[in-house]
């Protein structure tokens, strides 16, 4: 390893900069700056040189060039035992460079600001910084680099106690620059990608998180996991990650999962709306513009057992009565646009309630703002699934009506219903309604008519009278022949089966009017 010598410190985020450069020049060590952080430096009593006095070339275009110069990169990348690489550092006066203090530009900050321009963006895209990080971190066996401020302290101890930085350390300095480097390319990609419908599916797809907070444990307690933001760009359709946490319990993995899943249910409803969402799916859902007490006393009741130990989502500010409500049951959390004072007063007496605020939820549901069509990942082993996000709900007026009987206006409503509902789901997926409110759920099962009768058998209400809707189509007759058991009045499913015309006979035969949607909404 090389001794450290000389340290080049450029840096946009100048928090303890400056203690950390006058540990390095009582250890002997040369300093070399630029711009901002060359002035902040010789105005605290610091010697240093300006990179230009160094490169004889003058900083230029604003800023845009000062450190892109072979005596700067060819001090990083010169390989320290290499005679030959030695002969043309000191043919071409180049000096080895041993430290890089260096952070970027802000640009993610600055792309997530919507008072700032495009162009604006634009400049804040780090070109010398990232090119000097990763220059010295292909030669991190001669190079220490120092990418974030807070790095300073733990190597500061380490030269104070070893005299010098390990090659362990060096290393994973290293592999932090790329790590960094390549979550920054990744953010400047997903910028430039806004608004853009040139290519759903890329030849490489680009994955990055910041890391929001650590959690205790994944799925089960042997599992180890976080919790990251992706900064994607459908930062404006609320996602749950935008959330703050007023109260309660630290969040858990399952927590974010359930919290997600009940989310992007409630944000199908510009009406008031009420979510209950138990290991990923609903087990309960209403809306409707009476007091929201009473919405959530149906969403409520469609499933209280399964309810126990769920998460809700509701896209209205929660109120003292409906407060009350829910603080009759255990439940893990709640999420909400905002919450009444005294709302808030009454669910904080439970001490572990999670109490998770998504200002402008129930703006953007009111206003039913365009969904961006961003990505949905899957892990499997050894790669990864990649398709579009299920934002589409189809359009009623377009849905066909398969049977002699048409579905009533009353039918029609407790169908559209149904239909938001089932999409949430998990597959093969079966929903009993009435208008505005969940009768039965069945959720998960391999067979289609199992889940009709896991629906009727959890119901907590009449199911007779009831719609049904299905998230994929009936592959036989006898799903129908069990709905119409059940008292079911009309039926929606995507269609699209070679059995579709003994299915529609069946609910000829049974009275029952059914439409087609020819969309399916499988969810694994």
């Amino acid at each position: 390893m090389a001794e450290i010598k000389r340290a080049l410190v450029s840096v946009s985020d100048k928090t303890g900069v400056v203690d950390f450069t006058r540990f390095l020049t009582e250890k002997g060590i040369e300093l070399i700056s630029t711009g901002g952080t060359y002035k902040l430096l010789k105005s605290e009593g610091l010697k240093v040189t300006e990179i230009s006095e160094y490169t004889g070339f003058p900083e230029m275009m604003d800023g845009r060039v000062k450190t892109l110069h072979p005596k700067v990169h060819g001090g990083l990348l010169a390989l320290r035992n290499n005679d030959k690489h030695l002969t043309q550092m000191k043919d071409n006066n180049i000096l080895p460079i041993d430290m890089v203090v260096v952070n970027l530009y802000p640009f993610k900050k600055v792309s997530k600001d919507t008072s700032k321009s495009f162009m604006e963006v634009i400049e804040n895209i780090d070109i010398g910084g990232p090119s000097m990080l990763r220059s010295g971190a292909k030669n991190f066996e001669s190079v220490v680099l120092v990418s974030s401020p807070s790095q300073y302290e733990n190597i500061q101890n380490e030269m104070e106690t070893n005299g010098d930085v390990s090659l362990d350390t060096r290393k994973k300095l290293a592999r932090d620059v790329f790590r960094l480097t390549s979550s920054y390319d990744a953010a400047i990609n997903s910028f430039l990608s806004r608004d853009m419908e040139d290519e759903s599916m890329p030849d490489e797809i680009v994955l990055s998180g910041d890391k929001i907070q650590d959690l205790r444990y994944g799925e089960n307690p042997h599992q180890k996991a976080a919790y990251y933001s992706d900064g994607s760009k459908w930062t404006s359709e609320q996602p749950i990650t935008n959330a703050k946490q007023l109260h309660g319990k630290e969040l858990s993995f399952n927590n974010i999962i359930d919290f997600d899943g009940a989310l992007d249910l409630v944000k199908e409803f510009s009406k008031p709306a009420v979510v209950v969402v138990k290991h990923t799916n609903p087990c309960g859902c209403a809306e409707g513009e009476e007091e929201l007490s009473e919405v959530f006393k149906k969403a409520w009741a469609t499933d209280p057992t399964s309810a126990f130990g769920s998460v809700i989502a509701i896209n209205t500010t929660v109120d003292e009565k409906t407060s009350q409500e829910i603080s009759n049951y255990f439940v893990e959390g709640v999420i909400a646009p905002a919450f009444h004072e005294k709302a808030i007063e009454i669910l904080t007496k439970k001490k572990n309630l999670r109490l998770l605020t998504l200002p402008g939820l129930d703006e953007w549901c009111k206003n039913k703002k365009k969904r961006a069509a961003s990505i949905d990942v899957k892990k499997v082993s050894g790669g990864i699934l990649v398709q579009e996000r299920n934002i589409s709900i189809g359009d009623a007026e377009n849905y066909e009506v398969a049977t002699k009987r048409a579905p009533t206006d009353e039918e029609k409503e407790a169908l559209e219903f149904g239909w938001k509902v089932v999409k949430h789901v998990k597959s093969n997926a079966i929903v009993y309604v009435k208008k505005g409110e969940t009768v039965g759920i069945g959720a998960g099962q391999m067979s289609r008519v199992d889940s009709s009768k896991i629906a009727i058998m959890k119901a907590q209400k009449e199911v007779k009278g009831s719609v049904l809707a299905s998230d994929a189509f009936f592959p036989f007759r006898d799903g129908v022949d069990a709905a119409a058991e059940a008292g079911v009045t009309a039926i929606i499913q995507p269609g699209g089966s070679i059995r579709d015309e003994e299915v529609i006979k069946a609910c000829d035969e049974h009275n029952i009017a059914m439409v087609f949607t020819k969309m399916r909404h499988f969810r694994h």
